[in-house]
């Protein structure tokens, strides 16, 4: 993005200099203006998503969050080394890798999920738990999962670990 000095000097000389760059100023000004809202909007849709996904994650809601803020096309990205835990496409795929872990669990003793840092069209959250799992014992597993909104809705979620 240009700074606001730099257009402020090419507005002086293009005020000075014909009508035909005055209209090529405005043009640009009128798009920048377009793009700084809708980076807003984006930004402010995926706040909201975030926010309701932190209100959600404290009480243990994933159902909820999946069914209140998932889009049907949704993927979920777990890191090439997993062991256990495939990449899948698709809300109802997802529903089932929850399952498929919650069915590996032993035993949960604590969990969190830290406040999501918003940038633009993702947010990211730390969270961690402390499990027992079936014929592995008891971890503590901790992770940072990035997750991309668009039209309102959670589009792709991304596990790094």
């Amino acid at each position: 993005m240009l700074p606001i000095g730099l257009l402020f000097a090419a507005f002086c000389h293009f005020r000075f200099a014909s009508p035909i760059s005055f209209t090529i100023l405005l043009f640009i000004f009128h798009h920048l203006k377009l793009y700084v809202m809708s980076t807003t909007d984006t930004e402010n849709a995926t706040t909201t998503v975030a926010n309701r996904f932190h209100e959600l994650a404290q009480t243990g809601q994933w159902d909820q969050i999946q069914d209140e803020l998932f889009a049907q096309n949704a993927v979920s990205i777990e890191p090439e080394h997993s062991q256990g835990l495939r990449s899948v496409e698709g809300l109802e795929a997802i529903r089932q890798k929850g399952k498929a872990f919650g069915e590996m669990v032993e035993e949960m003793h604590s969990g969190y999920s830290n406040a999501p840092q918003v940038g633009g069209s993702h947010f990211a959250v730390v969270m961690g738990m402390d499990v027992t799992l079936k014929g592995h014992g008891r971890m503590k597993m901790d992770e940072i999962a990035v997750y991309e909104v668009k039209d309102g809705k959670i589009v792709k979620e991304q596990f790094f670990y």
